[in-house]
């Protein structure tokens, strides 16, 4: 074990949680995507004081991109003094909405009874504080390493991604042979490696109708009532179908073993917009619900398309007047990096270091930025690693405790020197 890194960090436990109270003082809340720029201003200050080189790159044109709400990312590098591998950590600065029920300021940064609270400090800028802690220990004990450490702050992860790490995999980013290693700090507990992710479809379902008077339905056709044939159809067909598929891969928890499909949203009609007036008397010409296909490994896109759009065309024939339009709206491969993969070994020897046990190797019920590194960047050396309890994630009262983000930081450190410097020279 190596016990002088290991010290470094403890003696920065301070620093950590200050770090950590910082970030989340920035209300990076998506969406809108608001306090982006100031959140990735502080991060490459701090690390340009540290030696690396900053660059901050706005996602144009991207999905919520506009003057007022930039999608503003950082990325920063410092190259060893010799050749090497990268080692990229990548973290979101993105949160949701506070929402309600908090007994703290959810934007405060409180620090009370060993934990750091407020949106945001599990999912994941305690993985972030983590991951720049580890890695500037790991400079001052080594700085003659060879390679490269880059560190990135990045947008829109809660809702895709697509302004963040997507836009940058795009722009060569997360690419060989600028990276060769990422380790993307969210909260999957800090003895566990999550190796990828299920995919997920995601698309918007319209029925079809005809507008009439209130009073004399039968002159129109109700699209809300042809959509609720549909939900019937799943309810009856669909649903218990994907109940029946399991998979091999290791998700948590374990419901998520299985295929899934969520009802994001429904709409059809007249809008609500008219409260606190009344509604007008039509029938509905148009309903539309998105939907949120989660699947496994052992399935392919295109049956599970199937599986939806063959249940609307049976009903487009059994049914008088109905008529739909499907749109996709998002569409991810599940991705499971193999556990002999040269990240997953380095991280596992820190969590054997630090724990003294084996790591719990897991897959995520939804998807991440790994997605994108994979798809675009075609970088397949690729984990989830770092502090916090996942089922705190988006909750009142979140929090990251402080332990947990030192020992995380510990094994980011460990995992870093074994990338880099190589075993023997541990």
């Amino acid at each position: 074990m190596n016990e002088k890194l290991l010290e470094t960090i403890d003696d920065r436990v301070d620093d950590l949680v200050e770090l950590t109270a910082d970030l989340i003082r920035f209300p990076t809340i998506n969406p809108p995507g608001e306090a982006y720029r100031p959140c990735a201003e502080y991060i490459g200050e701090r690390l340009r004081k540290r030696g690396f080189g900053v660059e901050y790159v706005r996602g144009e044109g991207t999905p919520g991109d506009s003057d007022r709400y930039p999608r503003i990312n950082v990325v920063a590098r410092f190259d060893g003094r010799s050749l090497g591998p990268t080692v990229h950590f990548n973290s979101h600065i993105d949160v949701v909405e506070a929402g309600d029920g908090w007994t703290v300021d959810p934007f405060g940064g409180v620090v009370k009874d060993g934990r750091v609270y407020g949106r945001g400090t599990c999912d994941m800028k305690g993985g972030l504080a983590a991951s720049i802690i580890a890695a500037e220990a790991f400079m001052d004990v080594y700085p003659d390493f060879p390679g490269a450490i880059e560190i990135s702050g990045t947008v829109d992860e809660e809702s895709g991604g697509f302004g963040g790490v997507a836009y940058l995999a795009g722009k060569g980013y997360f690419s060989k042979p600028r990276v060769d290693h990422v380790i993307i700090p969210e909260p999957l507990n800090k003895d566990r490696i999550c190796l990828g992710h299920r995919g997920v479809w995601w698309a918007e379902i319209e029925t079809k109708g005809e507008i009439a008077h209130g009073s004399m339905p039968f002159l129109g056709d109700c699209a809300v009532r042809h959509m609720g044939a549909v939900l019937a159809a799943f309810e009856e067909e669909l649903f218990p179908a994907l109940d029946k598929k399991r998979t091999s891969m290791p998700v948590v928890p374990e419901g998520a073993r299985r295929s899934t499909l969520n009802i994001n949203s429904i709409h059809g009609g007249q809008t609500e917009d008219f409260r606190p007036g009344l509604p007008s008397p039509n029938v509905p010409d148009w309903c539309r619900v998105t939907i949120d296909r989660r699947f496994l490994l052992e399935e392919k896109l295109q049956d599970v398309k199937g599986e939806v759009t063959s249940i609307l065309d049976r009903l487009k024939r059994e049914r008088p007047k109905f008529d739909y339009e499907i749109r996709d709206i998002m569409e991810v491969q599940p991705t499971m990096t193999e556990r002999d993969a040269p990240v997953v070994k380095a991280v596992a020897r820190g969590i054997q270091e630090i724990f003294d046990r084996e790591p719990e190797y897991v897959i995520s019920p939804g998807t991440y930025d790994q997605k994108h590194v994979a798809r675009i960047g075609h970088i397949y050396d690729c984990i989830a690693y770092g502090p916090g309890i996942l089922d705190l994630a988006h909750r009142p009262d979140e929090w990251v405790g402080i332990e947990d983000m030192v020992q995380s930081a510990k094994v980011m450190a460990i995992g870093l020197d074994l990338l880099l410097r190589g075993p023997a020279a541990g």
